[in-house]
């Protein structure tokens, strides 16, 4: 290596984009490569999202189906071996309500939960939520806590 093989890093110099639209001698100046007349020449210019040249878009050549219930309840579900899982860690002793869930981010303020069979409970707990599921309640009984619905 010596002074007349040094360059730099690779990666580290970035080359210059073209300057368009700076005068007729830079041999990009005029039109600036947009083209003459049309939208897509003019300042300001943006196309709506999808937009397919006037054909018919994507989100509108596809058939609607089903249906929405706006009656429908959204249940955040927790299983079991993670409220067992709390017990392990010695976040909670005997008793979980909405409150101590919110407080380990397992439910959010306004969420309706329902607890969930998947997993094993060995601890005798007494659960406050809003729902159980018939295995999760089982699961509870057996190991001798209490399932209570809100």
């Amino acid at each position: 290596m010596n002074l007349s093989n040094l360059k730099p890093a690779k990666g580290a110099v970035h080359k210059e984009g073209k300057r368009v639209g700076r005068g007729q001698g830079s041999g990009k100046g005029g039109t600036a490569t947009r083209g003459h007349k049309g939208a897509k020449s003019r300042s300001g210019y943006s196309k709506k999202i999808g937009f397919e040249g006037g054909q018919m878009p994507l989100q509108r050549r596809v058939p609607k189906f089903g249906f929405t219930n706006i009656n429908r309840k959204e249940y955040k579900g927790i299983n079991l071996d993670t409220l067992q899982e709390l017990v392990d860690k010695k976040v909670i002793k005997d008793t979980i309500t909405i409150d101590t869930l919110i407080e380990n981010r397992l439910a959010r303020k306004n969420d309706l939960v329902k607890i969930l069979g998947g997993g094993e409970l060995k601890a005798s707990l007494k659960v406050s939520v809003h729902k159980f599921t018939a295995s999760a309640k089982a699961a509870i009984e057996a190991a001798g806590g209490e399932a209570i619905s809100l």
